[in-house]
């Protein structure tokens, strides 16, 4: 690949102090005691809450947000030296590896491939830019003070979704984004082209439901990072945001707000028993419609998505957090569940079995602690832990202040299930057996703790570091990353870990994998400077809350 610019580490000033933060120090945090497992009460709960809120004011209010000089959003440097710490060995590493991983297009980079090994027999197609896995690499370089390959990536992959896109002889949604492409370059005729794959290469030929919603998310964050609101409000972009929401916003034959997925058609990209209603899917729905609400201009056609959005998200988050959470009291509630309840005074809405709990839950459920559950449809909830999903719950502000405390709760108490040698399990339990034959239909790929199916991946080091912050438990996070750090590097940046305490490297992982040293990356700087979470944290507008009145049916 031909460069014609050397993206070396920016060194950040600390020219300017949190002027507006004063009372909400976010770098006293660090100085709190580690992680210790054993305590009552995890952190003081109330520092980082009010601090969150305070600090993220201005989120809601889009245009107020400019923050020049590759600030963050909340008006501070991008890094400060005053607060800094001694860098790690691996940070100077990881940052080589990731500069290794940049792909350019007519000179310019354009994002960065998924996985840089070359000890690897089959490429497949981690020689790709994947939507999903370069926004830890986006936030690495915004929070380094390099923008410009964010902007670069964000306008190549809005101009990928005008493209037509067809499987076999049915043409896909005009708004749906590529999973990922790929740029050919022709050293003979000095031109390079791009390849995208919508879903027509992917295995079980699955599009990505995903895609969309993170290069909303990933706009939102540019724009917090470096204050340019006229990447936005481009035609291309606006246009862009409205075509993902048209798919989102549809009206048909549900009769509920999330959204029907395939299996495989996230972040699990293989069959996985997550079809229906996934949380990784609905929490970044969610989170995508309340950017997109920050973001599009009240015009003509921006003011009607507008309007579906905010009742939208009303019904959204009401649903989740009503059906899809999950602490020790709705656990005890739905084992006493009647069935075959009619009318709308049911009380088991989707009349689920209560012998179909399984039994891992009820040994798995502290008494302090809980979590939004994978799936809820009709008779059927799937009671497994996902990271992903409740991390971006988190962020968004999908759980409430409470849920994202147990959220917290939930990972101390069951660090060892959760976290183990390696942060973070992506689902938990495994599924094993005949349910791994039924659910899986066989896949050697996800066997029992590995890969998918209860693996550990590094790559969400960022996500539940940012939710950590904001629930203001830096010290879990460190932690974590303490631990990461014991093996990453020596083990050459694996993709995934394998067994129940993620203690081996994964059967098939590949090595350099770009998202696992990003997320490293991004989740040591946002320790750092915990100010870099206002990129990717939304706070919840309390303005913007129903009013939740009693149903007419309701008797005493």
């Amino acid at each position: 690949m031909e460069a014609t610019k050397e993206f070396g580490l920016r060194n950040v000033s600390s020219i300017c102090s949190m002027s507006e933060m004063d009372d909400y120090d976010l770098t006293k945090l660090l100085d709190k005691p580690r992680l210790n497992l054993k305590r009552e009460k995890s952190f003081d709960e109330r520092s980082l809450s009010e601090l969150s809120i305070g600090l993220a004011r201005g989120l809601d209010n889009f245009e107020s947000s400019y923050s020049p000089g590759g600030r963050s959003g909340y008006d501070t440097p991008g890094s400060s030296a005053r607060n800094s710490f001694e860098p790690h060995p691996m940070v100077a590493e990881a940052w080589d590896a990731l500069r290794r991983s940049l792909v350019f297009f007519r000179s310019q980079p354009v994002g960065t491939i998924a996985a840089y090994d070359h000890a690897s027999e089959e490429v497949l197609n981690y020689d790709q830019v994947f939507v999903r896995d370069f926004v830890p690499s986006a936030l690495a370089f915004l929070m380094n003070g390099e923008p410009d390959i964010v902007k670069n990536f964000l306008l190549k992959t809005i101009q990928l979704q005008g493209w037509e896109k067809r499987i076999d002889r049915f043409k896909l949604g005009e708004g749906a984004m590529p999973a990922s492409f790929k740029v050919l370059h022709n050293p003979d005729r000095k031109t390079d082209s791009v390849v995208a794959d919508f879903g027509e290469s992917a295995i079980g030929r699955v599009a990505p439901v995903d895609s969309g919603f993170w290069w909303i998310i990933l706009l939102r964050a540019y724009t917090k990072s470096t204050g340019d609101l006229t990447l936005a409000e481009t035609p291309e972009c606006q246009k862009g945001m409205r075509l993902i929401l048209s798919l989102c916003l549809s009206e048909g034959f549900d009769t509920f707000p999330t959204l029907l997925c395939a299996d495989g058609c996230s972040m699990i990209d293989r069959r996985m028993g997550i079809y229906g209603y996934p949380i990784e899917i609905q929490a970044l729905f969610y989170m995508a419609l309340k950017c997109s609400l920050a973001m599009l201009k009240p015009d003509a056609e921006g003011k009607d998505f507008m309007e579906k959005i905010v009742k939208r998200l009303h019904a959204l988050s009401y649903h989740m957090r009503s059906y899809f959470w999950l602490d020790f009291q709705q656990l005890n509630d739905i084992y006493r569940y009647k069935t075959e309840e009619y009318s709308h005074t049911a009380v088991n809405k989707f009349n689920v079995i209560p012998d179909s709990i399984p039994d891992w839950v009820f040994d798995f459920m502290p008494t302090r602690g809980g979590y939004f559950i994978g799936n809820v449809s009709p008779a059927r909830m799937d009671f497994r832990w996902f990271a992903l999903g409740n991390c971006v719950a988190i962020l968004s502000s999908l759980a409430t202040p409470e849920q994202s405390a147990a959220i917290m709760d939930l990972i101390e108490e069951r660090w060892e299930e959760l976290v183990g040698e390696m942060p973070i399990k992506i689902c938990y339990p495994a599924i094993e057996s005949h349910e791994w034959r039924i659910v899986t239909g066989c896949d050697p790929k996800n066997t029992r703790w590995s890969y998918h199916n209860g693996g550990s991946w590094p790559v969400l080091l960022w996500l539940v570091t940012a939710a950590c912050i904001k629930t203001g438990r830096p010290q879990i996070a460190r932690k974590m990353i303490e631990l990461a750090e014991n093996r990453l590097l020596k083990d050459s940046w694996p993709e995934y870990y394998d067994g129940k305490l993620g203690r081996y490297v994964g059967k098939q992982a590949r090595k350099y994998q770009t998202w696992s040293i990003a997320g490293y990356l991004v989740a040591k700087m946002m320790l750092e400077d915990p100010s870099h979470l206002g990129m990717i944290s939304l706070e919840e507008d309390r303005q913007m809350k129903p009013v939740i009145k009693r149903s007419s049916s309701w008797t005493c």
